[in-house]
């Protein structure tokens, strides 16, 4: 796409974006930085994990995200038992035309729900790091490739440790945000009981774009400007990170690509065609905390990767015009 095409194509992008904004927000009530969030992640080619209690409505967020677009969806409740060719597909004989064929898994579809992701066991999760990074999934040595657009929303309840495996660091890592919806504000909570107490409000959602509308968008959204100064501003950030006292392993480069690419969907969204540092400083929370391992002294300290980020950001120079 040329430069020129890239500011039109601009005005495309928020509307769409608004249209499934307003969408999922009919039954995700109260929580709109939630679904700007999650809808952000999507246009920027990245995946999110959702970690929160039982009950504040991860799922129902995946759910509406994945009904208010035209596109193939599939659903994954993670169990102990779940194998990683219920993930990937495997290939079986077939005894009419005498040949192997590959039957896909779960991944062969534009959103993946993946419920609770952390009740399956080490080996099926890391069966989608090929997904999540490449868009392909390699089975018995041979590559297929995945539909774009392709998001994972994954879920994830992090009090109940009963029966749950803890996600690797790689995994982690290839989610691009992680988000907590919390508990709504009274006036949201009667607005659910209202929405949801006579049934499933998500199922009566129809779509208001198509899988060929956001593809279209995140190709715009490849082309955005950002300036020199401002990918610096980036990989400075990310740096001081893995410089930090309290850190004992910082953000990698794929981290400092994810928060670009985030922040150049949050111009988009907002009506610009170039990126700014408060587009960046915005992000840099759901996109990097999720990355640091603390040192054994910060967590007896109780200092969290959120508190680490914010101490980044107010370090680390803002770029000038």
């Amino acid at each position: 796409m040329a430069n020129g095409q890239v500011a039109p194509a601009v005005g495309a992008v928020a509307g769409t974006y608004r249209r499934i904004e307003e969408n999922v927000e009919r039954v995700v009530q109260g929580k709109q930085e939630v679904v700007r969030l999650a809808l952000i992640a999507m246009l920027a080619e990245g995946h999110v994990l959702v970690e929160d209690v039982p009950g504040v409505g991860k799922t129902l967020l995946a759910k509406a995200i994945a009904r208010s677009i035209a596109c193939t969806v599939r659903r994954v409740q993670f169990t102990p038992d779940l194998l990683p060719s219920d993930i990937t597909g495997t290939t079986v004989y077939n005894a009419e035309t005498h040949d192997w064929e590959f039957k896909p898994g779960a991944v062969f579809a534009n959103i993946v729900l993946g419920d609770e992701i952390n009740r399956a066991g080490p080996k099926t999760q890391s069966a989608l790091l090929e997904a999540m990074e490449e868009r392909t999934v390699t089975v018995d040595g041979t590559t297929h490739t995945l539909a774009a657009p392709f998001l994972v929303m994954a879920t994830q309840n992090p009090i109940e440790l009963e029966g749950t495996y803890p996600l690797p660091e790689a995994q982690r890592d290839r989610f691009m945000m992680k988000v907590t919806i919390g508990y709504p504000s009274a006036e949201a909570e009667v607005q659910v009981l209202t929405t949801h107490g006579a049934g499933d409000a998500a199922a009566a959602l129809a779509p208001v774009a198509s899988a060929a509308d956001v593809a279209d968008l995140i190709d715009t959204i490849r082309h955005l400007h950002a300036a020199e100064p401002l990918k610096r501003y980036v990989v400075e950030i990310v740096r001081a990170t893995r410089e930090h006292p309290a850190v004992e392993l910082g953000c990698s480069p794929r981290a400092g690509l994810a928060l670009l690419r985030a922040a150049r969907a949050a111009a988009a969204v907002a009506g610009r065609d170039y990126v700014v540092p408060d587009d960046v400083k915005a992000l840099a929370r759901p996109v990097l905390a999720h990355r640091l391992i603390m040192t054994p002294d910060a967590l007896m300290a109780a200092t969290t990767p959120e508190v680490v980020i914010d101490d980044v950001l107010g370090r680390v120079p803002i770029p000038s015009r």
